[in-house]
Order: C-alpha cells, then sequence, then structure tokens
C-alpha cells in the first residue's frame, strides 16, 4: 500500500495538537495511579507495569503521529481494505490465538501481544463512514437501506463475542448505532430496530451468554445476592468510590489497592482507585478533560465539508464516549461488569495503540480543514 503522506514544513502552522494534548493529560494522570495501583498494593507481582506502560503510550503516539501525516483520500480509498483485513486477524484468533483468563482474544507474534478486536473498533468506523458516503441519500433512511451496514458490524461483533469478549462485540454495534442515528433514520426505523434489540438481547441471554455473564447481569439487579462470589468486585468497587468522599484519601493511600480488596484495579478497576485517592473533585477533573475530548470530536464533526470525514469523527467519538460511560458506569453500579478499559488510563498495550490511532485521525481530519 502506498500512503500518500504529507510532510512539509507548512503542516505543523496548521497542525491541530489538541487531541493529543488533551489525551496525553489523560495518560499522565492514568500512569500515576498505575503506579500507585502497583506499587502500593501488599499481593501486587506488577510493580514495573507503569514502565510499560509508558513504552506503550510511546508506540501509540508515534503510531498516532504517522497516522495524522495520512491524506484523508488514502484512508478513504483503503476504507474497506482495513475492515476485511481486521476480520481476518479476528478469525485468526479464533484458530491461533492466545488463551488467557479464560478467553482467546491475543495474536502472539515474538514479543509483539496484539489483540486486533481493539482495532476493530477503528476500522468499522471507517468503513462505515466510506459506505454512508457513498450510499446514504440526503433523506430518512427506511430499515432495509441499515441492513447492509448493521451486518458490517454484526460480522465482527459476533467474532469478538464467540472469543468471548461480550463487552468489545457490544460496543462494535454501539458504534454502528450511533453512526446510523447520526445519518438520519426514519421513526419507523428506530422502532424497529429498539423491537429487535429486545428480541436479540433476550435470545442471546438464553442461549448466547456463558453462565459467568449471566451471574454479572444478575449481580448488578442484586449485588448483595452473592456477595462473596459474582457480587464482590462491585461492592468493593463501590466502597472504594464512596470512601474518597470529595478531596480523596491522598496519592498512593488507596486501602483498597493496598489490600488488594478490588481485584483487576489495573485494567478494568482503575476509575475506582482514583476516585478513592482523589475523591470527587479529581474524579471531576479526569471527567472534564473526557467531556472535552467528546465536546472537540463532535465540534469537529460539524466544522468538515465532507460527510465522510464528519462521519469519522462522530464515529471516533462514539469509541471514546461508550468506553468511558460503561466503564465507569459499571465501577460505580450503574451498569453490569464488562471488560471495558477507561480510555488512557486503564493498563493495555492494543487499548493504548487503539486510541493513539484515533487520535491520528481526528487531529488528521482537522488538519484537512486547513487545507485550503
Amino acid at each position: 500500500m502506498r500512503a500518500n503522506i504529507k510532510i512539509f514544513p507548512e503542516l505543523f502552522k496548521r497542525y491541530d495538537f489538541s487531541f493529543f494534548g488533551v489525551s496525553t493529560l489523560i495518560f499522565i494522570m492514568g500512569v500515576l495511579n498505575l503506579y500507585s495501583v502497583t506499587n502500593t498494593s501488599t499481593l501486587s507481582n506488577h510493580t514495573g507495569l507503569y514502565k510499560t506502560q509508558i513504552a506503550y503510550f510511546g508506540v501509540s503516539l508515534i503510531a498516532g503521529f504517522v497516522t495524522s501525516l495520512i491524506d484523508l483520500k488514502t484512508i478513504y480509498r483503503y476504507s474497506y481494505w482495513f475492515y476485511f483485513f481486521n476480520i481476518f486477524l479476528l478469525l485468526l484468533v479464533l484458530i491461533l490465538g492466545d488463551v488467557g483468563m479464560g478467553a482467546r482474544r491475543w495474536l502472539v507474534l515474538g514479543p509483539i501481544r496484539l489483540q486486533p478486536s481493539e482495532l476493530m473498533k477503528i476500522t468499522v468506523v471507517l468503513a462505515l463512514s466510506r459506505w454512508f458516503t457513498r450510499n446514504n441519500p440526503d433523506r430518512e433512511m427506511g430499515f432495509k437501506e441499515v441492513i447492509f451496514p448493521f451486518l458490517m458490524a454484526v460480522l465482527p461483533a459476533l467474532l469478538i463475542i464467540v472469543e468471548p469478549d461480550l463487552g468489545t462485540g457490544l460496543l462494535i454495534l454501539l458504534i454502528f448505532l450511533v453512526i446510523a442515528f447520526y445519518r438520519s433514520l426514519k421513526w419507523k426505523t428506530i422502532f424497529i430496530i429498539a423491537i429487535l434489540s429486545v428480541l436479540s438481547g433476550t435470545a442471546m441471554y438464553k442461549f448466547g451468554l456463558k453462565e459467568y455473564q449471566k451471574k454479572r447481569i444478575l449481580t448488578f439487579i442484586d449485588p448483595d445476592a452473592d456477595a462473596q462470589g459474582s457480587g464482590y468486585n462491585a461492592i468493593q468497587s463501590k466502597i472504594s468510590i464512596g470512601s474518597g468522599k470529595v478531596f480523596g484519601k491522598g496519592y498512593m493511600k488507596s486501602s483498597q489497592a493496598s489490600l488488594n480488596y478490588l481485584p483487576e484495579n489495573h485494567t478494568d478497576f482503575v476509575f475506582s482507585v482514583f476516585n478513592e485517592e482523589h475523591g470527587f473533585l479529581g474524579a471531576s477533573i479526569l471527567i472534564f478533560l473526557y467531556l472535552t475530548l467528546f465536546y472537540r470530536l463532535i465540534w469537529l464533526s460539524q466544522s468538515v465539508t465532507k460527510i465522510y470525514q464528519s462521519i469519522c469523527a462522530v464515529g471516533l467519538m462514539s469509541i471514546y464516549f461508550w468506553h468511558t460511560f460503561i466503564n465507569m458506569g459499571m465501577v460505580m453500579g450503574l451498569l453490569p461488569i464488562v471488560g471495558l478499559p477507561l480510555p488512557l488510563m486503564s493498563y493495555g498495550g492494543s487499548s493504548l495503540l487503539t486510541f493513539g490511532i484515533a487520535c491520528g485521525l481526528a487531529t488528521s481530519i482537522s488538519n484537512s480543514r486547513n487545507l485550503f
């Protein structure tokens, strides 16, 4: 693939550093939180993870910066290729993937450990953006007109759910819904989608979910029913958040982390520990930074002149939004627990790479506004 990369001195006169700037601020808060989590626990064997996380972030910054220099016409031209290549990787995971924590989600190539489902979030946005750009008329869409793009989202979602990774699979479908609603749907179409969602959700619960996944939903309804089993994480997470009160207990003073009461406190439950140490005030600052990212992407979708760029910006916003909303909701007991990381805060190389590329795409779209 021959990418048309724009490298000239004038580039930095119109380069939008805002997305990388906000992302870096969130990451700094995240890596400090990771250091606290892994260096205060009496049972932790992850004391060096913050160094690995910094290295991952460096790689993601490079990937994001390179992405920001690629011409959007090139990205548009190869959108479907990216999508189908990622589908191939998902199939490869099911055949040759490495098993960890009961799931087959990773491809291992020497020292490289890649989770294709993370990158699928980006490629499905690019593919759907191209489809809606070429096929969506300037009118509200009927149900038949959204069947094909829906299938484009369902295929990778099902492959991811089979791994099993229910949270990421459902997130792919949520990305499709945000983009479809943005392109405008008839009320009849919305009603049909709502009915089908209820029916398919019921069928998936009865026939598609594993027993531990069903327990998570039942635990969400009544965490105290199994306080020492499936409800343990949810209860400990709410204790951690509540104990932080307004100003928090202070940096590296989380009792939940130091006594190892809260499992997975460096991945899914980083927000719980952050709340305990920094309280409502610290959490508000972090949420404000996320809201700034959401606002910038929504603003970007309205400020560009090309439909493809506008849909991409909305799709990228949906990735950040759903990750943040679902992760914070589950650790506060407002949503069932699923394995979705908090953007730029949770430990994980594939996740950081995904958000780095997303940041680069947003920057590329913003930079393109000043081309002419």
